[in-house]
């Protein structure tokens, strides 16, 4: 079940991220270079580098889940990261614009694939 809500914190990786990573890797990731722990109910997004596919790590009451969106058509739009830091703190709404493809900067759609 999704599980997700607006009450999270959420924490964007700065780098780009092989999508072949699974629950371990990711989670070192979360440990060892944002120096946040995986299991405080927080939860992380890696985007590959092309941004064409999402993965979202979160911890669940019966263990860690991850979300993973490829896009057929269009890319993900970013923030502006501060090159000192290796994530981003961003919000619930943020993560939806990010995967329904609105820009924040003049509320513009990006290109998405829509069954005909």
């Amino acid at each position: 079940m999704f599980a997700l809500t607006a009450s999270m914190s959420y924490y964007l990786y700065a780098y780009p991220t092989d999508m072949r990573k699974s629950f371990y890797t990711l989670s070192g990731i979360v440990t060892n270079q944002m120096r946040r722990n995986v299991q405080d109910g927080e939860v992380f997004i890696f985007i590959n580098r092309s941004c064409t596919s999402l993965k979202v790590l979160h911890m669940e009451c019966g263990g860690l889940v991850i979300y993973h969106m490829r896009l057929e058509s269009g890319t993900f739009t970013l923030p502006v990261f501060d090159e000192e830091t290796n994530a981003f703190h961003t919000s619930w709404q943020d993560l939806m614009m990010m995967v329904r493809g609105v820009s924040s900067e003049g509320h513009r759609r990006k290109k998405r694939w829509r069954k005909g």
